[in-house]
């Protein structure tokens, strides 16, 4: 387990158990998780804390922010938020495998289609 991913989970080990890397992006990396006090799985989405040194946790705050005003079938709700350990902010969303955007994120996929729809 890298070094980064070690601290995550000692972090959050009394509400998250961190299960695997899931993916990441310009600023921030994802994990699937277990929400031990509600037995669910859950998306755990970290930024990444070289750009947090470099820009500051700011606008991953003002996304956190946006995301928690945001409902559709194709976004994961927003259910938590804070710090952990100097990571500046890390969220989590309830993860859903029949759910379409659980299928893309397997895929590693979406149409232009439907990435233009909610864009």
């Amino acid at each position: 387990m890298p070094e980064i991913t070690s601290r995550l989970s000692t972090a959050l080990a009394d509400r998250y158990q961190i299960e695997r890397h899931l993916g990441e992006g310009g600023m921030a990396t994802v994990y699937l998780a277990e929400d031990v006090k509600h037995d669910r799985k859950v998306a755990v989405k970290v930024l990444r804390p070289e750009l947090a040194a470099v820009l500051g946790a700011e606008r991953f705050v003002q996304e956190i922010t946006t995301t928690a005003n945001l409902q559709h079938p194709h976004i994961l709700p927003l259910f938590d938020s804070g710090e952990a350990d100097g990571f500046p902010r890390h969220r989590t969303s309830m993860w859903s495998s029949a759910s379409a955007t659980s299928k893309s994120i397997r895929r590693r996929t979406v149409s232009p289609e439907t990435g233009t729809r909610y864009s």
